[in-house]
């Protein structure tokens, strides 16, 4: 039996090796406020859970060695009642009070609101995440940008079923609910690229309804809104302009805006900074110019499910369209 213990603690141990090893991000190792509260939470259970773990184990082992006798014969000095009230009433009653106490101090302090925080609104949609930086006109999709030190207010809606708005590194998961506004508060120690995800199963492509967090100085974040304020410069390059003409006659602006220009739809991503974006369709594909014309011609084949429809471009229509959209910054 000790043998078979042995082993199955060398499997335990090098399953959780080989797991530490992934690239997913980890709630162990948080960057924000929020994140480091639950993971403090996380090690005091994990610390309590083994501690039961090796102190039953210890029982058994006990047991197993020396049966329920002592050597001379005599009964131990402590009673099948009290192994009962000790290890089945008054134990279990003290960890989950002090559990208890701790999660319910943690959740209150999580949720008090900060003065002066950054308020932002993300809003679920099918399947993809609208970012929108209150009193300063600037929207996106798909990525947030953030200062460090400051307090986050994220203001969370959606507009069709239940969405879970989780960056694992710098806050908790909290649901995202049709009509009703939830809000999620926490501050960012770090800068950095995280990413985040839908934690809440939402249909056919939740697994591709990704997002990233850019974490930057308060210098830094300050020079990138100064920049997205103002409305993309004029297209370049005649091919630009001609991509310009082609988004704007077909059924692109009506699903899509860009800032400054008559495209005004709100069904579809806002593609004012597209061409600065690392990553298309919720994480599907990276923002490269072959996979951006891949994704104009035919989404449904890279997202089934998309509300995006094909749209059957020439290959001079594809290849203008996708200049104007990738000087889009």
């Amino acid at each position: 039996m000790i043998r078979r213990a042995a082993t199955w603690t060398l499997v335990v141990v090098g399953t959780t090796l080989v797991l530490s090893a992934c690239s997913s991000p980890s709630m162990l190792d948080p960057k924000g406020t929020e994140a480091r509260s639950v993971a403090r939470i996380w090690w005091l259970m994990f610390g309590l859970a083994a501690g039961v773990y090796l102190v039953v184990g210890g029982f058994i082992l006990v047991a197993v060695m020396r049966g329920r006798r002592t050597s001379d014969g005599r009964s131990s000095r402590i009673s099948d009642h009290a192994f009962v009230w000790l290890g089945g009433i008054v134990v279990p009653i003290v960890i989950l009070f002090v559990l208890g106490v701790v999660t319910v101090n943690t959740t209150a302090a999580l949720r008090r609101p900060d003065a002066d925080p950054l308020r932002i609104q993300v809003e679920g949609k099918r399947w993809w995440w609208a970012v929108s930086y209150t009193g300063t006109g600037i929207t996106s999709a798909g990525e947030i940008h953030l200062p460090t030190g400051r307090p986050i207010e994220i203001t969370l809606t959606s507009d069709n079923v239940i969405h879970s708005f989780w960056v694992p590194q710098l806050a908790g998961k909290l649901d995202v609910i049709p009509g009703q506004r939830n809000v999620l508060r926490f501050k960012i120690t770090h800068p950095g690229d995280y990413r985040g995800e839908c934690a809440e199963f939402c249909g056919i492509q939740h697994a591709n309804m990704n997002f990233r967090v850019v974490a930057e100085s308060p210098g830094l974040y300050e020079r990138w809104v100064s920049q997205h304020r103002n409305a993309p410069i004029e297209p370049a390059s005649d091919v630009a302009a001609s991509g310009e003409h082609v988004f704007q006659s077909q059924s692109c602006a009506g699903c899509h805006a860009v800032r400054g220009t008559q495209a005004h739809g709100t069904l579809g991503p806002d593609l004012t900074d597209i061409g600065a974006r690392p990553l298309l369709g919720g994480g599907v594909m990276t923002n490269t110019p072959a996979n951006l014309a891949r994704w104009i011609n035919d989404a449904p084949k890279y997202k089934p499910g998309v509300l995006m429809p094909a749209i059957h471009l020439s290959t001079s229509q594809t290849k203008s369209i996708v200049a104007y959209l990738e000087s889009l910054k």
